[in-house]
């Protein structure tokens, strides 16, 4: 693994230099490039107590920070003097990381680039004594360097969608001995087990846990649901919630709310674009369909509005908590789907787009039952949120079977943490 390293290197460290002209392009044009860009080159300052047992996790971005919460606060709960440090890759996994985890954590800090100089930069600061990293971020010279000091890696959460495993399979020479420095490699299903075999992990350290975010928890009590519908004037309305959607999803869902708002006239939308950079675009989608229409960033309510557009960071996991329904959005726009259990916590069933295959596995638990439910077409769409809105046996029953997915799933968090205290 030694002369694989030195080339690993050679090979990544040229290609940033031949890449250089670009790269300074992306960084001056895109900011979110440039964020924690020091940090990730080498440049950390991270005070910790040495004495104690210093536990380490990565999530990569919003969705990994989300599925790692409750590990990470059992963790604390579990090793209450250790360190525990936290680092993401991308600005928005640190600022949700901040606002969820900055009273459980010791630090928060982004994750070193894969060169020799900045991992041990990295691993020189933290000295962790355990390393987590959430779901399946493969990164050679990290675990390489972290094995040489004789820290344990695990990889929790573990997954490889049907999609993506043709192109690890395709370069399994390269991954095999790769996927031998680690200690641990968890997977969230028995398929996601078998395709990282397939990959060359080795079948001693590789097992099945399920998946953490089975082990969300509510983190609203019925005081605070309540304070949250009447501060955005919700008034007994039914909300459905339309989240994470992509370029060319919020015409789908505008246009199915219009559908739905001439026969049931007390609907409401809470429309949340994936990524900022699309609001502007969206603002503009809501103001030709001629419906009244707030931002939540300017404090605007339902009060005077059927649809308030969520441009903040941070929030949308609550707003869940009052809804009637969701749309879960990257599931008509070729993504892939994003995380239905995060509204289906709440008792809340959702509908989504056939385009899910991130989540292939949770929606064949979840379309079993009436938790939820994929729409081939704008059409469907508008017929699968109608009866969720016209049939209320249908409805009781859809949350009901939200309820019963997560008693027959939990566990994946007391797994790890068992793990851990093996270690």
């Amino acid at each position: 693994m030694f002369f694989f390293s030195v080339l690993y290197n050679i090979v990544t460290i040229a290609a940033a230099v031949v890449l250089l002209p670009v790269i300074l392009v992306a960084l001056a044009v895109v900011p979110k490039f440039r964020a924690g860009i020091f940090t990730k080159l080498g440049f950390y300052d991270i005070k910790l107590d040495h004495n104690k047992q210093t536990i380490f996790f990565h999530a990569v971005s919003v969705g990994e920070v989300n599925a790692v919460e409750q590990l990470i606060k059992s963790t604390r709960q579990a090793f209450p003097e250790a360190n525990i440090v936290l680092s993401t890759t991308t600005k928005t996994g640190q600022e949700i990381a901040h606002k969820k985890l900055e009273k459980t954590v010791d630090a928060i800090t982004y994750f070193p680039f894969d060169f020799f100089f900045s991992v041990n930069a990295f691993l020189n600061s933290v000295k962790p004594d355990k390393i987590i990293i959430a779901e399946t971020e493969i990164w050679p010279d990290f675990v390489y360097l972290a094995k040489r000091r004789n820290i344990p890696v695990y990889i929790v959460n573990g997954r490889l969608s049907p999609h993506s495993y043709n192109g690890y399979k395709k370069f399994s020479f390269f991954f095999k001995p790769v996927l031998a420095q680690y200690k641990g490699i968890f997977m969230q299903t028995q398929g996601d087990v078998e395709r990282i075999l397939n990959v060359g992990a080795d079948p001693e350290i590789t097992k099945f846990m399920g998946n953490l975010k089975f082990d969300i928890k509510p983190t609203m009590n019925a005081q605070q649901i309540t304070e949250l519908a009447n501060s955005i004037k919700l008034n007994g309305a039914r909300l459905i919630v339309a989240a994470s959607t992509h370029k060319g999803e919020d015409e789908i869902v505008l246009g199915a709310f219009k559908t739905l708002k001439s026969e049931f006239p007390d609907i409401k939308l809470l429309l949340a674009p994936r990524h900022p950079e699309r609001y502007e675009k969206v603002t503009q989608l809501l103001e030709e369909t001629g419906m009244a229409f707030g931002k939540r960033s300017q404090g605007d309510t339902f009060e005077n509005n059927d649809i308030i557009m969520l441009d903040t960071m941070g929030e949308l996991m609550k707003m869940f908590s009052i809804s009637h329904l969701a749309f879960i959005g990257g599931s008509f726009s070729n993504t892939g789907g994003h995380n239905p259990l995060e509204a289906n916590i709440w008792g809340k069933p959702v509908v989504s787009g056939e385009c899910v295959f991130n989540f292939k596995d949770i929606y064949a638990y979840l379309t079993q039952t009436n938790a939820a439910k994929l729409s081939s077409s704008e059409q469907e769409l508008t017929e699968d949120m109608k009866k969720l809105l016209s049939d209320s046996d249908f409805y009781k029953k859809a949350c009901e079977d939200t309820h019963k997915i997560f008693d027959e799933n939990s566990g994946a968090v007391e797994f790890v943490i068992n793990v851990l205290k093996g270690a």
